[in-house]
């Protein structure tokens, strides 16, 4: 899939690659199935979306909360197993997708309930405090405000790109899982916060040009910066995780 850009017929498309090279090869290889999978966690996302609207409406934090945790709890499951889908392929796992698809979801469907119902709480808590600040203040909030809840939106993304992986590729406990984001995020800093803005500068599009980017959901939506931001961190979480050597230890790459 060379998107806008001419496809490199100088190297064998079943070598890994590097670079930009990784990343082209990688949408050729698996963009049909990621997509597909994609839209399978956008329906997953439906209620969390549709209860945190509701509650927007309504101007109901009654609504929210509940909304938000069931919301999440349902998306928790389709969220992982976009997860596993993409990190499987960063891994190149020659396996059936959909084979490891079911086996994601029998595997981790029970550990991404309170994962997603916490995810699904800071989504409806965000986007309520987003209208409150941007919509229904009578005053304009102060940049300070503004630099505030942008940063406390980073550190959730920096966490959600760190956790979701442990919860997919290991069995921990979320104490140690959330001690790794700790610790991986100190040592590779520069690494974790580059891709966690880059997630943020995706979504701030998604929210400041809707209801257009509505459009893209489809299409982009949450599949294509999972997938960008994972590729970014991927060789540094093998290195601090040794992903691929557990996996070849364990005679297991499915």
């Amino acid at each position: 899939m060379g998107l806008f850009i001419s496809e490199d017929r100088s190297y064998d498309m079943n070598v890994r690659q590097t670079g930009f090279r990784r990343y082209k090869q990688l949408l050729s290889l698996h963009f049909g199935s990621w997509w597909k999978i994609h839209l399978i966690t956008v329906a997953g996302f439906m209620p969390l979306a549709f209860g945190v609207l509701y509650a927007l409406l309504s101007s109901s934090t009654l609504i929210l909360l509940p909304a938000s945790i069931l919301g999440g709890m349902i998306a928790g499951p389709f969220l992982a197993g976009l997860y596993d889908a993409i990190l499987r392929g960063l891994r190149d796992d020659p396996n059936n997708i959909w084979k490891n698809y079911r086996r994601s979801w029998k595997q981790n469907w029970r550990g991404s309930l309170i994962p997603g119902a916490v995810t699904g709480l800071m989504i409806g808590l965000f986007a309520f405090m987003g209208m409150l600040l941007f919509w229904w203040a009578e005053v304009s909030p102060t940049p300070g405000t503004i630099l505030l809840y942008l940063f406390s939106f980073l550190l959730f993304l920096v966490v959600s790109m760190l956790y979701w992986p442990q919860l997919v590729l290991f069995d921990q406990s979320p104490w140690i899982r959330l001690k790794n984001c700790l610790l991986f995020c100190i040592t590779y800093f520069w690494k974790v916060m580059g891709s966690a803005l880059l997630q943020l500068a995706y979504w701030a599009v998604f929210v400041l040009f809707a209801p257009w980017t509505a459009l893209l959901l489809p299409l982009l939506g949450i599949w294509y910066i999972v997938f960008l931001s994972q590729l970014l961190i991927y060789d540094r979480m093998d290195e601090a995780f040794h992903i691929e050597e557990a996996f070849e230890k364990a005679g297991d790459v499915s």
